[in-house]
């Protein structure tokens, strides 16, 4: 005779089906669902179809069907999903042949379906490192079992989605007889994506815990295969995965804002004259940073955000960030500006993230000291090979972002835009007079509105 076990868990819309489907075939005497401690009918629907029903005093599949089995009166015991409906004619019969032929100690279902993304990605290749010998199971991680009691209760029960590749390992080392029979085509639902990290980290964890265990447990050679074949895998997926990022880069002087905050300070603070002699007298954009922060010594947090809280902005500035985070962009600000003063930006529009320098505060107080973060200088693996440029800044956001740099768009209006513009995906002048710029771009922007970029994005 035959005992078949099911886990369920909410399972209301197919216990009822799968339970008449059991008792269907010859040789079955009884029929167990383990109630997962559901919060629908499921416990209802099972007994009226004549399913003896147990609920588990703890939730997960591992301990589910160790309950089973510790209630199944018969040595031949048969695992079936609550979760499909219709199941093949003969699935039962197909499951328990080798077993009443003597052929097998444990069987495992496979079916007309493709393996799934995990069982590919993860169980598969782990297997051929760690468990040659079940390298040759199509569906590793199929729950349609069945097997001899005697074997079932030697074993250790993973809980959850580790829990069926588990009995197969232990199978394996106990030297069962194991055998993989077709049962035909099913129709079952895909994990959706958030599940596949939960499932991914408990089938590798089960493998890796059962290889350990055995004599010899994972070699050295073992672990470098390992760690190289994650590796690479993580290259080329970060490679391969830039397609589906994007990111729109804006400047935010005479960009976002209809007017540049130091200008706006300069005539606050009445130092317009020295201002425009540090531009006309220094050449070096790093010293005239520099000298250019002095001019703010003393001045507080309050005073400069106060300067720019009263600069308008582009008026469709919100729109259009709402419009390109809609269709997928991550949305930045890169400017020759203060920290403090981009992220007050970022924050009015709605942006990710800002990069500009960093001007000192001390007791709320700016010192005159202008730090200039390391993502503006060049490097080796600099493509624009400026020592100094927004350009660097923009190819630190795309590492950082894991986006190309020709899913990108950015947005500049003067000459020290020209370079991140011009190595974009997409480069606007925006409202400029700067010829170069203009050349450099994929399109220029003759009016103060944004509405374009949303256009083309």
């Amino acid at each position: 005779m035959l005992t078949v076990i099911i886990p369920a868990l909410n399972e209301e819309k197919t216990i009822g089906s799968v339970v008449r489907f059991c008792f269907k075939s010859q040789g079955i005497s009884e029929v167990i669902v383990i109630d997962d401690t559901s919060e629908d009918n499921t416990v209802k629907i099972a007994q009226e179809a004549g399913a003896k029903v147990i609920v588990s005093k703890q939730r997960g599949k591992g301990i589910s069907m160790k309950d089973g089995i510790q209630n199944a009166t018969n040595e031949l015991i048969i695992f079936l999903d609550a979760d499909i409906d219709p199941y093949p004619e003969r699935t039962i019969e197909n499951l328990t042949a080798p077993l009443l032929n003597n052929e097998a100690d444990f069987v495992k279902g496979s079916f007309a379906r493709n393996a799934g993304r995990v069982t590919e990605l993860v169980a598969k290749p782990l297997l051929n490192i760690l468990f040659p010998g079940l390298s040759a199971f199509s569906q590793p991680l199929s729950g349609m079992i069945a097997g001899k009691k005697s074997f079932f209760k030697k074993i250790e029960f993973f809980n959850d989605y580790g829990v069926d590749i588990g009995i197969l390992i232990d199978m394996y080392l106990m030297k069962a007889r194991v055998k993989e029979v077709n049962i035909g085509y099913i129709e079952n639902k895909s994990k959706p994506w958030e599940a596949l990290g939960k499932m991914s980290k408990e089938v590798s964890q089960a493998i890796i815990h059962k290889a350990q265990r055995q004599q010899g447990g994972v070699t050295e050679a073992d672990v470098k295969s390992l760690e190289t074949i994650n590796r690479e895998m993580n290259n080329v997926l970060k490679e391969e995965l830039t397609v589906f990022h994007k990111m729109a880069i804006f400047d935010m002087d005479d960009t976002i804002l209809k007017g540049r905050f130091i200008n706006e300070c300069a005539r606050k603070f009445r130092f317009i004259a020295q201002l425009e002699d540090l531009r006309a007298g220094e050449k070096d954009p790093i010293i005239l940073t520099k000298r250019i922060g002095v001019l703010l010594k003393d001045r507080t947090m309050d005073d400069l955000l106060n300067i720019i809280s009263e600069i308008e902005m582009v008026e469709d500035i919100h729109h259009v960030v709402r419009g390109l985070k809609e269709k997928g962009y991550i949305i930045g600000i890169i400017s020759s500006s203060y920290t403090l003063i981009t992220n007050y930006v970022r924050q009015k529009i709605g942006a990710d993230f800002s990069l500009a320098y960093q001007l000192e505060f001390i007791e709320g107080k700016a010192t005159g000291e202008v730090s200039l973060p390391y993502y503006f200088f060049g490097s080796p693996d600099s493509i624009c090979g400026h020592a100094f440029c927004k350009t660097n800044a923009l190819q630190y956001a795309c590492e950082k972002y894991n986006v190309s740099f020709k899913n990108c768009i950015a947005v500049g209006d003067s000459a020290d835009d020209r370079c991140m513009v011009g190595h974009s995906g997409k480069g606007f002048a925006f409202v400029t007079d700067d010829e170069i710029l203009k050349q450099v771009a994929f399109r220029s922007i003759k009016e103060r509105k944004f509405e374009t970029l949303l256009e083309l994005a």
